[in-house]
Formats: structure tokens, C-alpha cells, sequence
């Protein structure tokens, strides 16, 4: 069986240069505020796949982070590490498939989604609470999930969840500041040193998920939903956390119940 290029190294001296003897990298990304850079290549048969280096101690904190976090939670939506590679001084690359699609942070994919038919949006919001279901079960919390991590395929009409690089077990208590996030997304005791994050703090960002994407527009001023869905959402999203549904799945069957 012939060697796979990607899933059957562990080392490499650098990860640009050695994608570019194994295939075309059409695609970089380097300007990454995660302390990481990632490539997109296509190899000799045809296949693609994303490959992300750590090239801070913060970045390899998060790498390693996320790779716990792929070994205990598999879903249809989650794009996967694959296979973890050392690269030159030690520092970590992981191998995921490649999915096309367009992040719904950028403004314009946004709006493109925002204009779809609502019983599109309802599918992808449906898709990532049933993968938060699988989160839940694993023991795991979102942490820094935000539409930065909405890689949506306008043509095939498909959702996946990438760079949930800052999931963890949970409960834990906060021993910082703040955790990373999106103030659009995050829930109030993400900002408070001290606090319990634990699956209330994942029903409070899934809420603002479900409020981001079933909105109109850009200033939240118009919700597409239903009266009673809107229910659902207020108070998965309310300040105190002892006033949200407990967890995922019984938010999810809260929505699903009026959906």
C-alpha cells in the first residue's frame, strides 16, 4: 500500500516547504490572531486537505487543546484532526479535510446567508445544535464559538463547525480574566475570573447562535423566527445562568418543540 503523503508522516522539517513537494498549496492563511497559519493543499490525486501549524506557545496550546478535543467528539458537522505531525523545532501541524465554503464572520457571507429561505437557515442552525448534543455528551464546553467558526457551502447548502480549538472539559472554573470569544456570542460569566463555565455557558452561546442566524440583517433588528422560538432564546440566553434550560439537549428539545 502506498504511503499517504499527509496521514503517514510524524515529522517534517517545515510545513510550507514539504506541502510543496507533495502537492499544490492553493490556498494560505497567514495573518492568524490563533498563533497559527494554515494551508490548503491538493495532492496528485485530487484530494484536499487543510493543514494548521502552531507557531506561538499560544498557538500550540490551542493545537493541542483542540486534538483532545477531537479524539473524544466525532459529528457529522465537526470537520476532524486527522493525524498530528512535529514539525522542524518541535512545533505541532495537524491534518483535517478540506470543505469549501465561505466563513459567516465576513461580512458578505453574512449577508448572503441572512438572505437565504428561512428553511435553510434552519437546517444549519439544526446541524450545529445536534452537534453540540455530541459536545455535551463527550463532558466537553464551547469556549470561543462564534460565526468565525461557521464554514457554510452556499452550494451544497451544508454547515461545518472548524476551529473549535478552545473546547474543553467541563465544568471548570475561569482563572483568568476573560475567556476568548466573541462579545457577540459570549455569555456574561465568560468575563468574570472566578465563574463556573459550564454547559449553561454552552446553551447561552448556542442561544446567540440561534439569534444571530436566524436574523434579518446585521443590527438584529428583525428575527425571522416565531414568537416562540424567540421564547427559547431569550431565555437561553439570559444573564443569570441558573435561568437558562440546564444543558443542550434540553435546549434542543425546547427548540425543536416549537420548530
Amino acid at each position: 500500500m502506498t504511503a499517504h503523503p499527509l496521514l503517514d508522516v510524524d515529522e517534517i522539517p517545515g510545513t510550507e516547504p514539504y506541502l510543496r513537494t507533495v502537492g499544490q498549496v492553493f490556498r494560505s492563511f497567514r495573518e492568524q490572531d490563533s498563533g497559527c497559519l494554515s494551508h490548503g493543499v491538493r495532492l496528485p490525486d485530487g484530494t484536499r486537505w487543510f493543514v494548521k501549524e502552531a507557531t506561538t506557545d499560544r498557538g500550540r496550546r490551542s493545537l493541542d487543546r483542540a486534538w483532545s478535543f477531537h479524539r473524544t467528539v466525532r459529528h457529522p458537522a465537526i470537520v476532524p484532526q486527522l493525524h498530528r505531525i512535529t514539525v522542524g523545532d518541535r512545533r505541532a501541524a495537524v491534518v483535517m479535510p478540506w470543505h469549501d465554503g465561505e466563513i459567516l464572520y465576513d461580512r458578505t457571507a453574512r449577508a448572503r446567508f441572512h438572505a437565504l429561505p428561512l428553511a435553510r437557515a434552519h437546517h444549519a442552525l439544526d446541524r450545529i445544535l445536534d452537534a453540540h448534543l455530541a459536545v455535551e455528551a463527550a463532558g466537553q464546553v464551547a469556549v470561543d464559538l462564534y460565526d468565525g467558526a461557521f464554514l457554510y457551502d452556499f452550494g451544497a447548502h451544508e454547515l461545518h463547525l472548524i476551529d473549535l480549538d478552545e473546547y474543553r472539559p467541563g465544568p471548570f472554573v475561569l482563572t483568568e480574566d476573560r475567556l476568548p470569544g466573541s462579545t457577540r456570542f459570549m455569555a456574561p460569566e465568560e468575563w468574570r475570573r472566578g465563574a463556573v463555565i459550564d454547559l449553561r455557558t454552552t446553551v447561552h452561546v448556542l442561544g446567540r447562535t440561534a439569534r444571530l442566524l436566524l436574523d434579518a440583517g446585521p443590527g438584529e433588528d428583525a428575527f425571522r423566527g416565531t414568537a416562540a422560538q424567540l421564547a427559547v432564546v431569550e431565555r437561553a440566553t439570559c444573564a443569570e445562568p441558573g435561568e437558562r434550560f440546564d444543558g443542550v439537549r434540553e435546549l434542543v428539545e425546547a427548540w425543536r418543540a416549537v420548530s
